[in-house]
């Protein structure tokens, strides 16, 4: 509870400086993503090429230290004509592996609605849509939103977005594929793709020959009406997918709800920002009886993060120190006779900078103490540094 208190007091205080103080910073491209910079018009050309990567630097207390091209991301858009619009993310992840992550048709309705269909980003919480190392403080992505959100989360489907202007909301609602929850292992059983460790994460399909059953929805508003704060509110809901040879069997599929809230805040030269998501799956008994695995049926993770930058407003470069407390449990439920492992019950604070040395080119460097519930846990702390591009 005081560490709900201390996210709940982080957020007023953001809200309360919205109330009080007028924007005066221009903080569209930290709100701004690749799709969104490709569909606003295109650089003025019918092709649009660019790029966003991450080197980064990773040494564990008392092991080695790795060193790794993270992401090498490619973005490809085409504008066909006013309305109808191309776009697409290749990425290439640690140099060898190869994968789509976005690749989807906008065409314009009007200026306020949009209808989408292609392999598109799950709108759920701040960095699955907004990953661009530039973009958010930190080498790694925190840890709720690779652990509770399975960032980079996408699937294929169909939908509409938009903006309510004189309510200064903006909209997405989508239907996608769902998860992937079990394969055939050939003698009758199933093999899972969830686990207690990972959560959801190993059942995302990402556009591979995708097993499709039954459609998920996927919605979510963001508020934009108070200068430099953006409110954002998400749900997914719906079922996992499994192989037909097993989609009768009791445990199969699971059921997922999902909601999130995350919020964002810039002024001058102060930022914050803060997440909440939780998840809720039934029949995770009989999918653990199936499979052996150890899904809990609840979800659930929280970050709250200020940072400051620390040269002068007119300076063209911006120097960032920041702090990150955040907490994710994926086992914040179980079901039937699996008891809740506290290793799964995780704390990062993580604290450091980011140098914005121009445009589109962002140096880090952060230390990260980690722990678990464990009593006695001997969890390693990490020290991180990174180089991300985004053009």
């Amino acid at each position: 509870m005081k560490k709900l208190a201390i996210l709940s007091a982080l957020f007023i205080t953001s809200f309360s400086f919205a109330q009080t103080a007028q924007d005066s910073t221009a903080i569209n491209d930290l709100q701004q993503n690749s799709a969104q910079r490709i569909l606003s018009g295109n650089y003025g050309k019918a092709v649009t090429i660019g790029a966003y990567g991450e080197i980064t630097y990773n040494q564990p207390e008392g092991d080695n230290g790795e060193l790794d091209v993270q992401r090498l991301v490619l973005l490809l858009g085409y504008k066909f004509d006013e309305k109808t619009q191309f776009v697409s993310e290749i990425e290439i992840e640690h140099v060898e592996e190869v994968f789509v992550e976005q690749a989807f048709i906008n065409y314009a309705v009007s200026d306020n609605v949009n209808l989408r269909g292609g392999l598109m980003l799950i709108p759920m919480g701040i960095i699955n849509e907004y990953h661009e190392p530039t973009t958010f403080n930190g080498t790694e992505r925190p840890g709720v939103d690779s652990n509770i959100i399975p960032t980079t989360w996408r699937e294929i489907g169909v939908g509409v977005s938009g903006r309510f202007p004189e309510a200064s909301l903006g909209y997405q609602a989508y239907i996608f594929n769902g998860f992937k929850s079990a394969t055939a292992d050939g003698e009758g059983g199933a093999n899972g793709a969830l686990s207690g460790s990972s959560g959801l994460r190993g059942g995302r399909q990402k556009g591979i020959q995708s097993t499709v059953d039954t459609p998920n929805i996927s919605a979510k508003l963001d508020y934009y009406g108070i200068p430099g704060l953006r409110f954002g509110l998400a749900g997914y809901f719906g079922k996992t997918q499994a192989e037909d040879e097993i989609e009768d069997l009791d445990g199969s599929s699971i059921g997922v709800s999902m909601v999130g809230f995350d919020v964002r805040y810039a002024f001058r030269k102060f930022t914050a920002r803060g997440e909440f998501i939780y998840a809720s799956l039934n029949d995770t008994e009989d999918y653990n009886n199936l499979t052996g695995k150890d899904l809990g049926s609840a979800l659930m993770g929280y970050y709250g993060e200020v940072a400051y930058n620390l040269l002068p407003l007119s300076a063209k470069q911006k120097l960032f120190a920041f702090a990150r407390y955040e907490n994710y449990d994926t086992h914040a439920k179980t079901d039937g006779i699996l008891v809740a492992n506290d290793a799964y019950n995780r704390t990062d604070i993580t604290t450091g900078l980011s140098y914005h040395i121009a445009p589109g080119v962002v140096v880090k460097g952060d230390y990260q103490f980690k722990d678990n519930k464990v009593e006695g846990g001997d969890v390693a702390d990490q020290l991180n540094f990174g180089i991300g591009v985004w053009f």
